[in-house]
């Protein structure tokens, strides 16, 4: 029994020594931490314009196909991948004409062997011939007729026979001019010219080959200025749209002076535009809202011109982003996309009051305008708002508020909260002893 009540009394008397030294080293509990250093700035405040964002598709405003009217073997091609050599001497305008290159309308593009219809034009025009010469004696007869019948020396039968011999030379007549017409439409078919001015794609096929009427597809056609923009519209911004214009709280634009038809403005963007720099119109509503998805198709037209010799931004096919405005420009205010934070769907910022303490403020936002997010409640204009820093603090401590720019780039905060991160790392270093204070 000693040697175990020996040991229990050295524990206990251990145990009071080490309570005794860590109440040496307690920390006061008065002390505060430090407190956080973020940057903050006032909402920027700017007029801004209500938009509705779509995707769409860029189209021709006309697009042909090109097609042979007549069968035959293909004679000769007026444009090539070389650039056309072939075709300066034999294009109306003396414009060579290349593969993707734009031309004008009446361009000759393709020559199909017209020998034979030249011939069935010749035939025709000698069966014309032969029915202009019955006709002419047809006449002669019935004017002899006429003669004879005042006199009374022709039967009323030989009178009607020449009466239908004329008519039978006319219709014979008129019968001959037809097919004259028809062949000769044939061997103008056999040369076949640009339908509209536009961007010209390759040749479908090369000299030698039969071309089947109104069946082989020989190259397409598209225009290039205006262009057209088509997207889908959904029924509550059509619906909104429409109240908008009725209330006059949006304003059309007139396409031309002193004409009283406005149209509604849309602006458009390519892939790698920053924005919408596009200016254009909506010319078109389809006739019905499509049941299954509940959209309806709209076209703009905007303009695309010629920046170079042959050379223009945009080309039919090609993605676009397209926003249509909804207001009047109004005041707003607007704040930094990383000063917003999110609780369970629920939008706030950080506001900071005139005790340097954190207040949760719960916002409305609005859209994006200038890389900044509208708010359209829950602030005021000299609030001031946290920017950086919102992940050290809390609502009610209080914060070492530096000023920034709410439009200004995060790294400018970030090195200030890198300067403070610095200053906190060295005060967790342990201090070097001193004469002062001696290492215990």
């Amino acid at each position: 029994m000693r040697p175990i009540c020996s040991r229990l009394i050295f524990a206990l008397a251990a145990a009071g020594a080490l309570a005794g030294c860590g109440e040496s080293h307690a920390v006061p509990t008065s002390q505060k931490l430090p407190a956080a250093i973020v940057t903050a700035g006032t909402p920027l405040e700017k007029p801004v314009t209500d938009y509705v964002e779509f995707t769409g598709r860029t189209d021709a405003v006309e697009s042909v196909e090109v097609r042979a009217r007549v069968t035959g073997f293909l004679k000769k091609v007026f444009f090539t991948g070389d650039h056309g050599t072939e075709a300066s001497s034999g294009s109306q305008t003396g414009t060579p004409a290349a593969e993707g290159t734009e031309i004008p309308a009446g361009t000759p593009l393709y020559e199909i062997d017209d020998r034979e219809y030249r011939a069935d034009l010749q035939d025709a025009q000698g069966e014309l011939s032969t029915a202009l010469a019955q006709q002419e004696k047809a006449n002669s007869d019935l004017k002899r007729a006429v003669l004879l019948k005042d006199k009374g020396n022709i039967s009323v039968e030989e009178y009607e026979r020449n009466v239908t011999s004329k008519k039978q030379a006319d219709a014979h007549v008129e019968s001959a001019e037809a097919k004259r017409d028809r062949a000769q439409l044939n061997v103008e078919f056999s040369h076949i010219a640009a339908p509209i001015s536009g961007k010209i794609s390759r040749t479908e096929i090369t000299a030698g080959n039969l071309i089947r009427a109104d069946n082989t597809l020989l190259t397409t056609i598209v225009s290039q200025d205006p262009i057209d923009v088509y997207f889908d519209m959904d029924e509550r911004t059509l619906l909104r749209v429409r109240r908008l214009m009725l209330e006059g709280k949006v304003k059309g634009v007139k396409l031309k002076d002193g004409d009283d038809h406005e149209t509604f403005p849309v602006e458009m963007g390519l892939a790698i535009d920053e924005g919408y720099p596009k200016q254009g119109y909506i010319d078109f509503l389809d006739n019905r809202v499509n049941p299954a998805t509940g959209t309806i198709r709209v076209r703009g037209v905007f303009k695309n011109p010629e920046l170079q010799p042959q050379r223009r931004e945009m080309a039919p096919g090609m993605f676009c982003r397209v926003r249509v405005p909804l207001s009047q420009p109004h005041s707003a205010l607007l704040i930094a996309e990383r000063a917003i934070g999110t609780d369970q769907g629920r939008k706030f910022v950080y506001v900071i009051n005139e005790k340097n303490e954190v207040v949760d403020r719960t916002i409305v936002l609005g859209p994006i305008q200038e890389g900044l997010r509208v708010v359209n409640s829950g602030l005021k204009g000299d609030d001031k708002v946290i920017i950086d820093g919102m992940q050290r603090v809390r609502p009610g401590v209080e914060v070492a508020p530096k000023p920034a720019r709410m439009d200004g780039r995060p790294g400018d905060a970030q090195e200030d909260s890198q300067g403070a991160a610095d200053d906190s790392s060295q005060a967790d270093q342990p201090r070097k002893p001193s004469a002062e204070h001696p290492a215990e």
